[in-house]
């Protein structure tokens, strides 16, 4: 299963379908953006192996300059790849493209978030550090996974915020352990 209805926190045990999907949309995205893509890679939950996770993959995308990827703005929307900029920020830190029925108005289900961020950022390092601290650290994935599971059990339905305020210090926390094991810099 990929997508779930926005608002709606609920999770899934892993499928392999999540790498299929994640590779199948990383292709899509070469094809449009080419030589722009420094790296792209599945990241978020759907990526940790040992996790349930809520169903809509997660991409990251490195490039050198954002506007190098507004430029293809036009053609990712035709591809199903929508711009969601944040209303009151210029350009900064990243920019989301994000997939689904939602956005292009047949429906209610977010299928994919795109994350584009500067190549070799904090927040690229970032994504790719704690995807691979928890591939590699069990202990932590399944700490990771019970925090989840409790916090969509309090907030199953338009508590996505809550659900994200409320995972962010084990986020703070594990990114600094994946730092100090050198996992990557």
């Amino acid at each position: 299963m990929i997508g779930l209805k926005r608002g709606t926190v609920q999770l899934y045990d892993h499928e392999k379908d999540w790498e299929i999907e994640a590779c199948n949309t990383i292709s899509r995205l070469k094809k449009i953006l080419g030589n722009v893509i420094k790296d792209i890679q599945h990241v978020g939950s759907t990526s940790i192996l040992s996790i349930k996770a809520k169903p809509i993959i997660d991409i990251a995308v490195a490039v050198n300059d954002f506007n190098d990827i507004l430029a293809f703005e036009n053609e990712l929307k035709d591809n199903g790849f929508f711009y969601r900029p944040k209303p009151d920020a210029s350009l900064g830190e990243q920019l989301l493209f994000a997939c689904g029925s939602y956005y292009d108005g047949t429906g209610d289900l977010q299928t994919h978030f795109i994350h584009v961020v500067l190549t070799n950022s904090m927040d690229w390092i970032n994504y790719i550090n704690f995807r691979d601290y928890l591939n590699s650290t069990p202990s932590a994935a399944k700490e990771y996974e019970e925090l989840k599971m409790s916090l969509a059990q309090k907030f199953p339905v338009n508590g996505r915020k809550e659900y994200l305020k409320g995972k962010h210090d084990f986020i703070v926390c594990t990114l600094k352990k994946a730092l100090d094991n050198n996992m990557r810099i």
